[in-house]
């Protein structure tokens, strides 16, 4: 038994129409050449595993479209190779668009699994950020005072940190020592590194705070 070109791609075809096809392919490959005489029930029959009646069935196809004939008292002959190849040319159109059509249902398929996987990822980082912030906001920022810094030489109360930065300051490094939880009356020099906690913001405001006129 030969096997079928592209059989896979003509599983939706009934059996005689992709026997008819077969034959079409192979007048147009030479392989079956015009005015050959073809024998349905023993010929095409053997070759494509078949029945005789389905094999007289594409035959029939075949001679509807010119592309075999009908002899009367002599058998069936290929007529044209050039009517063949328009029959293939037609059937391999429609294979195609088939064939577009799966994929682009394979794609919008893809698609919706790939943005349901895009869903789960976007959900899971923000539930990671959200834990990275609450772990974050226990972890101090630090700010370097400089002799450009204002307020130099007044005290974390009188500056109101808290009220205007949102930052609890909860350890001062001198270049002698480190203050923890230094009280309100500690007071800022040039020099110290101020370490505090805070939201998102307190950064920003504490620098605006010591190196800026305008404040957030």
């Amino acid at each position: 038994m030969e096997k079928n070109l592209e059989s896979s791609k003509r599983v939706t075809l009934p059996r005689y129409q992709q026997i008819a096809v077969d034959i079409a392919e192979r007048i147009v490959e030479d392989r079956y050449k015009v005015g050959q005489k073809i024998h349905a029930r023993s010929t095409l029959a053997s070759n494509f595993n078949t029945s005789s009646e389905t094999a007289r069935k594409a035959i029939n196809v075949l001679v509807d479209l010119e592309i075999m004939e009908v002899q009367q008292g002599s058998g069936t002959y290929v007529a044209s190779r050039e009517n063949a190849k328009i029959f293939v040319e037609k059937y391999k159109n429609v294979q195609s668009i088939q064939e577009i059509r799966q994929d682009l249902l394979e794609s919008v398929q893809r698609q919706r699994e790939e943005l349901n996987h895009f869903s789960e990822s976007l959900k899971s980082l923000v539930n990671q950020t959200k834990k990275v912030h609450d772990i974050s906001t226990f972890v101090p920022f630090e700010l370097k005072l400089t002799e450009k810094a204002q307020h130099l030489e007044e005290s974390v109360t009188d500056l109101n940190i808290w009220q205007i930065t949102g930052a609890t300051i909860v350890g001062i490094q001198t270049d002698t020592e480190l203050l923890l939880s230094p009280g309100p009356y500690a007071k800022l020099s040039a020099g110290n590194t101020v370490y505090f906690i805070g939201h998102e913001l307190s950064m920003q405001r504490m620098e605006q705070l010591f190196y800026s006129d305008s404040q957030a």
